[in-house]
């Protein structure tokens, strides 16, 4: 196929030289052997690419170097790929020209590699100059794709897909000189590769086409009916690549666009069933997936009813473990084999977050591959939410002959009924109800079984009963299960199997959440089991070890200050601080374990405190220094030691009281602490001002050297650009900013205004925000109004419904009250900016269940009766009659 004049010039005036192509073929014939020295390599080939024409020498061996090896050829179209991406607008038109005329007519080459790595290639230009910078391309493609040449159709398609799987909207654009658009041009040719006899290409065409599903342009809209009758077409192909597009079509559709899908549903769904049930694994998979998306997609669960006595079955023997699960192959693994690196998952520390939605973060499933078996629990999951216990009547009894089959062979049916009792247990609950004494007296041996994937799955199980078997606790059986389940738990902690120490640690931290203070007369038993695994764990399963102390800590808070449980806890813990060395990341959990334990132990935990508050600042200062040169340092930057540190330091602060100011004024942690207030790193500075806000509480005067310094910078958190970037950043500096405010009093008031002028526009666009910042931004203006009412008070008839509003979602506790008390401040200040607004002045007072404080209690009665008497020609009454009955049922506590 010809280039076009202009590239045929460019060409013909580039040539390489013998000597340059010998060298670079010699370097990627090193670059590709295995046991090569790969950065001498790298440094040669960064040599080169200092010369302006190296990339034109890369292409041209891509296309040229009939006599070197498909590998070396393939090795210089992915180094010009990288070398485009990087340099590509630097490049002189020519060379640009030069190396695109070359790539054209490569889309047709006989070997399928070298066509692989040239639509690579093509896709990156794509991306880099889109398609005005390159008019040839669309007519090469689209002679290719009308050639009926193989390698021509094959190579075009493959470019396209690659396209379109990466720059989907560069294809629906209008290209001058083009009558229409690249996706109109391109659309029938797709849908007309749906016949094709060759199944690279109709998989390719779908591939191409289902990328276009989620942005839906006018052109795929237009064809809809031909792309569906293509896919029925399709749902019978041989190949199962195909096979597995066609239901992920199904899938996306369903997501996004489920109203073309309606009139076709019963043969949809019909098809599906049959996918779910494929040979091949994958297209299985896929055909899974459908079942979650049809119930998320809120369509009237009618018309899938019927289908449900078919469904399950096929979920039912879907969910039994696989001959290749992975989860098979280690499933020999005892406690004696080390853990590989590859075993220890990447783990993320959550900052602190003060307010009300403290997120549930999901719990990481043990093997993180997504498989048929997990795909059809979590489908049966979704159903159970949807349809309830209607599904039951086809289910038990699947459960029941699964396992009631006892020979060895029939474990991984057994397993299976196991699993599936845990899937439907928050969606069938009101059907379980009346039979869970049964099933958990069912499970309970099962997690002696000898099978070790049953004794995990059962901790699971078991796990997600966990509020039912505590809510049983008050009567004579269900204490008795109760406590049979968590010594079952702690046996399975003390599993030789890896697998199961980590279900068993998992679900017993479960158990603890609910159990809470239940678990106060079996602490001793507990912290006996937990420190014995603690002493005979790998280090993948410590951290899940750490998880349990740490909850166990929260969930029975002061009952855990007794020496003869601090004898048993508190060694093992130290000695492994002791040990790990500043930089080692297994200080992570250890952290966060102790920042549970200091809080848990309040001032009990003070004969542990020095050496703990002292490790965080050298830990902080160690990171900081790493930051700026990290060979002085002697250690590598990571800034979640920084966040761990200010947490567990939090979490002293919390827990030692004022208790902990000897320690903060030996120390250099305040300017330690607004360095870290400066940090870019987002969770830094989110820890920082959790940890100003907490010495705020306890031992402010450490502050004061620098307070004007703090709060100028937390007042930059809350600004309009600040809020979106990080809102939990700007939630808690919100939150400091307070908690020092009625500490210092009137030495806030040069930053009162600026802070105003900040949350004013938090809480008039409260839609979207989140909803702990709304409530820390009401308590905040109300603790600034409390200390500072001259300077509040001028400016509220601007923001009083909106604070209002906000003060109204607030929990009864002492920040409400604070915020209560900077209201009538406010008011008293200046009753004339509150009368507009008095419907939401009464509203916010009404939303208190009961106001504790008598002195607060008066404050409100004052300020009602104060407007009563101010209104008395009518205006009062017309202010009460916009309340709904319980509103003004509530105000009548208040004497008006």
């Amino acid at each position: 196929m010809a280039a076009t004049a202009a590239g045929a010039a460019a060409a013909a005036l580039w040539q390489p030289q013998e000597e340059g192509l010998r060298e670079i073929c010699g370097l990627l014939e090193q670059q590709i052997s295995p046991n090569s020295d790969q950065p001498r390599i790298w440094q040669q080939l960064q040599h080169y690419s200092q010369f302006p024409d190296f990339n034109n020498y890369l292409v041209f061996i891509l296309a040229h170097a009939e006599g070197k090896s498909v590998e070396i050829r393939q090795a210089a179209g992915l180094l010009l790929k990288n070398n485009l991406r990087a340099t590509f607008s630097s490049l002189s038109p020519s060379h640009q020209h030069y190396i695109k005329s070359e790539l054209l007519p490569c889309l047709g080459a006989t070997d399928r590699t070298i066509r692989s790595t040239v639509g690579t290639v093509v896709s990156v230009l794509v991306q880099l100059g889109q398609v005005i910078g390159w008019p040839e391309l669309l007519q090469a493609l689209v002679r290719c794709l009308d050639s009926n040449d193989t390698n021509h159709m094959e190579g075009a398609m493959d470019a396209i897909y690659k396209i379109c799987e990466d720059i989907p909207e560069e294809l629906d654009v209008d290209v001058p000189g083009l009558s229409e658009r690249p996706i109109n041009i391109l659309i029938p040719r797709l849908l007309q590769f749906f016949q094709s006899p060759h199944a690279v290409l109709r998989k390719l065409s779908l591939g191409s086409l289902n990328q276009f599903i989620v942005v839906m342009p006018r052109a795929l809209f237009m064809t809809m009916d031909q792309y569906l009758q293509g896919l029925f077409v399709l749902t019978h192909d041989s190949s199962a690549d195909v096979r597995k597009l066609v239901c992920a079509a199904f899938v996306q559709l369903i997501e996004v666009q489920p109203s073309f899908l309606e009139p076709h549903l019963r043969n949809v769904i019909e098809y599906i069933l049959q996918a779910n049930k494929d040979p091949d694994d994958e297209v299985a998979l896929e055909a899974c997936e459908f079942w979650s998306a049809y119930c998320d997609a809120n369509l009237p669960p009618d018309g899938f009813r019927e289908f449900l006595p078919r469904l399950i079955p096929v979920l039912m023997s879907n969910m039994v473990y696989a001959d290749d699960d992975e989860s098979l192959v280690d499933l020999e693994e005892d406690e004696s084999f080390p853990d590989r690196d590859q075993d220890l998952k990447p783990r993320f520390h959550s900052s602190r977050l003060h307010g009300s939605d403290n997120g549930e973060e999901d719990d990481d499933d043990t093997v993180n591959v997504w498989n048929l078996r997990k795909c059809s629990a979590a489908g049966l999951d979704i159903l159970s939410n949807v349809f309830g216990d209607e599904i039951l009547p086809t289910l038990m009894p699947l459960i029941q002959q699964k396992l009631s089959t006892m020979n060895d062979s029939a474990w991984k049916e057994r397993e299976a009924a196991v699993l599936a009792i845990g899937a439907i247990a928050e969606g069938c609950i009101s059907g379980l109800y009346p039979h869970l004494p049964e099933i958990i007296a069912f499970l309970i041996p099962l997690l002696d079984d000898k099978f070790p994937l049953i004794r995990s799955i059962t901790c699971w199980t078991l796990s997600r009963f966990s509020k039912y078997i505590v809510q049983g606790i008050g009567h004579q059986n269900g204490h008795e299960q109760f406590d049979k389940v968590l010594m079952g738990l702690l046996r399975r902690i003390l599993d030789t199997n890896k697998r199961v120490q980590e279900a068993a640690c998992s679900a017993f931290a479960t158990l603890e959440e609910e159990a809470a203070e239940e678990l106060a007369p079996r602490l001793e038993i507990i912290l006996q089991h937990l420190l014995c695994a603690y002493g005979k764990y790998q280090r993948r399963n410590l951290r899940i070890v750490y998880d349990a102390i740490g909850t166990l800590a929260d969930a029975v808070g002061g009952e855990l200050n007794q020496p003869k449980y601090l004898d048993i806890l508190m060694p093992p813990l130290i000695s492994k601080w002791q040990q790990l060395s500043n930089s080692d990341k297994d200080l992570f959990p250890l952290l966060e374990c102790f920042t549970s334990i200091a809080q848990a132990l309040g001032p009990g935990f003070s004969q542990f405190a020095e050496p703990v508050f002292q490790r965080c600042i050298n830990l902080i200062q160690i990171q900081q220094l790493a930051k700026v040169n990290h060979v002085v340092a002697g250690v590598q930057y990571d800034k979640e030691f920084i966040v761990c540190s200010l947490d567990l330091l939090s979490g002293l602060a919390e827990g030692l009281g004022s208790g902990i100011e000897s320690l903060v004024a030996q120390s250099n942690l305040r300017d330690l602490l607004l360095q870290c207030c400066m940090e870019e790193a987002a969770d830094i500075r989110q820890s920082a001002f959790a940890l100003l806000g907490d010495l705020a509480r306890v031992c402010p005067v450490h502050l004061h050297p620098r307070l004007q310094e703090f709060l100028s910078v937390a007042a930059k958190q809350l600004l309009g650009s600040a809020v979106k970037e990080a809102v939990s950043v700007a939630n808690n500096a919100c939150w400091a900013i307070g908690e020092l405010a009625v500490k210092v009093r009137q030495e806030i008031s040069p930053i009162v205004l600026t802070i105003i002028s900040c949350l004013v526009p938090i809480l008039q666009n409260a839609e979207g925000l989140n909803k702990s910042l709304i409530e820390n931004s009401a308590i905040t203006l109300g603790r600034l109004g409390w200390v500072c009412p001259e300077l509040v008070a001028p400016h509220m008839e601007h923001f009083m419904p909106s604070w209002c509003a906000a003060l109204c979602m607030i929990r009864d506790d002492f920040e409400k009250e604070d915020a209560f008390r900077g209201l009538c401040a406010t008011v008293r200040a200046n009753p004339s900016g509150a009368v507009g607004s008095l419907a939401y002045v009464c509203k916010a007072i009404a939303s208190w269940h009961e106001i504790r404080s008598e002195d607060l209690h008066n404050e409100v009665c004052q300020v009602l009766n104060g407007y009563k008497q101010m209104l008395a020609n009518g205006g009062w009454d017309q202010c009460v009659a916009t309340l709904e009955p319980p509103e003004l049922h509530k105000l009548s506590r208040y004497q008006v």
